[in-house]
């Protein structure tokens, strides 16, 4: 069920990964209409991230996720900012026909969005399971939240690799849906499962990570059985610091690319 995002790599992630702009949020809501009356699923939804404020743009907001460590923390997180209108759900993408049954025969859903977690699901089952469950105008949202920390066109972060690369000897070069090549892929099966206006926007901007960002945010992204042990951690962290450029802050250029298809 899970993919290795429990006990503490779930804490990391909900500490440390990034949200998401409000453009992204706010095209979302103009190309699907969303409404005061609408339902939306979050699928692979995490600690939250686009969960927790979507759902006050929305009636009903269902955060689906096979983590339960990641389910906890939401769930938190939607107590600390008052969230009342979130449900939390265990369950994975190939859980998404049984979530169709629970919903019913009028199922109406307006949007289903996966942010940075389709590369771990079957997407084009998914998408064809999805199909039938959106009122009209409604369909799916696929966001990527920028690329990895080590796959970025920077010094520090082609340091960052090298020193990963090293310590886990083998090859870092997994885009997780990032890529141009993912996102096209993605396009197509959408257009294939039936979903038409298919199409994708991108919003940017640039941030500053400090030396514990940087950690905290790999540390959110190794899975669990590969996390370094916590007395493992000092050795482990001073070699990336010795590795990356002395500097205090590690800036990135983060592409947020959202791809978008309607129901019918």
């Amino acid at each position: 069920m899970t993919v290795g995002f429990s006990g503490e790599v779930a804490e990391f992630y909900a500490k440390f990964r990034r949200g998401y702009p409000e453009p992204v949020l706010d095209f979302l809501q103009e190309y699907f209409a969303l409404s005061p009356e609408d339902s939306v699923l979050d699928l692979g939804c995490g600690t939250g991230q686009l969960a927790l404020p979507l759902a006050s743009r929305v009636k009903a907001v269902i955060g689906m996720d096979p983590e339960p460590d990641m389910l906890r923390f939401a769930r938190e997180a939607a107590g600390e900012c008052g969230v009342r209108n979130a449900t939390w759900v265990l369950g994975a993408d190939t859980d998404v026909p049984a979530l169709g049954t629970l919903l019913g025969p009028k199922s109406s859903l307006a949007m289903t969005v996966v942010g940075q977690a389709l590369h771990w699901m079957r997407h084009g089952e998914l998408f064809r399971d999805l199909l039938p469950l959106f009122r009209a105008g409604g369909g799916i949202a696929v966001i990527a939240n920028g690329t990895p920390l080590w796959l970025q066109d920077t010094a520090w972060s082609r340091a960052l690799r090298t020193c990963l690369e090293h310590h886990y000897d083998t090859e870092l070069t997994a885009s997780c849906g990032t890529a141009d090549g993912d996102r096209l892929r993605y396009a197509q099966a959408l257009q294939g499962a039936g979903f038409s206006d298919v199409r994708s926007t991108t919003v940017s901007y640039t941030d500053e990570l400090t030396f514990d960002q940087v950690i905290g945010g790999l540390y959110s992204a190794i899975p669990a059985e590969q996390l370094p042990a916590a007395d493992q951690r000092p050795a482990f962290e001073d070699n990336i610091r010795k590795a990356l450029p002395h500097d205090n802050a590690f800036p990135e250029q983060v592409d947020v690319s959202v791809l978008v298809g309607r129901a019918g």
